[in-house]
């Protein structure tokens, strides 16, 4: 795939989703990275759920330890893994008391050392909650990135490397909103919706074709 197909198709998507944004529902940069956090192997729709009780009662690193860990544990028990994330959530507001006076801080270094962050949650973090022009690759962008071509890898790196390579300036800041948003309505795993999708004469997807005939 050249360039300007790539900015074309970005073009396009920005065009369908003019103000693309996470569909975690957060009040603070804290409530966002909780969110974050809890929503690793779950749906936005189940952490929403669980973040609707916790966060009226418990949205700073103050109140939650408070909670303690049982009583945590109590709110996320519908989410899953909510045992280890329990427990990463409580250290992680233990880390940013103990170094960050409460705050979420705003470097990649130290975000990804607090107990449960990784890579992609630090790249949410700092482009939802901080404006930064970073890319986080989840299980759908890793698939539309690889099923359109726009930017192929063999694992989640690589297709960040890649799309930091080759998205322009231009979309980078809302790359990672236009790319999951579309990869969860549109480019989904089983049945891609190729009949309805606005990037489609522009995708490389080798099985577009037949799938066009059998919609």
């Amino acid at each position: 795939m050249n360039q300007q197909k790539r900015q074309a198709i970005f073009d396009r998507l920005a065009e369908a989703t003019p103000e693309p944004t996470t569909e975690l529902n957060y009040a603070t940069t804290f409530e966002l990275l909780i969110a974050v956090v809890l929503s690793a192997q779950a749906t936005d729709k189940g952490v929403n759920k669980a973040t609707a009780l916790l966060f009226p009662l418990a949205n700073t690193p103050e109140a939650i330890l408070a909670l303690g860990l049982d009583g945590l544990r109590n709110y996320i028990k519908t989410i899953g893994l909510f045992n280890a994330k329990a427990a990463n959530v409580i250290t992680l507001c233990q880390q940013l008391l103990a170094k960050h006076d409460g705050k979420v801080p705003e470097s990649r270094l130290e975000l990804e050392a607090l107990a449960g962050v990784g890579r992609k949650t630090a790249n949410v973090i700092l482009n939802t909650a901080f404006g930064q022009p970073t890319i986080a690759v989840d299980t759908h962008i890793f698939r539309v990135s690889n099923r359109t071509k726009i930017a192929p890898g063999k694992n989640v790196l690589e297709v960040e490397r890649n799309l930091n390579k080759w998205v322009s300036n231009s979309h980078k800041k809302d790359a990672h909103h236009l790319l999951i948003l579309h990869g969860r309505y549109t480019c989904v795993a089983r049945k891609p919706k190729c009949g309805s999708c606005v990037i489609a004469d522009l995708c490389e997807y080798n099985k577009k074709d037949m799938i066009y005939k059998i919609s």
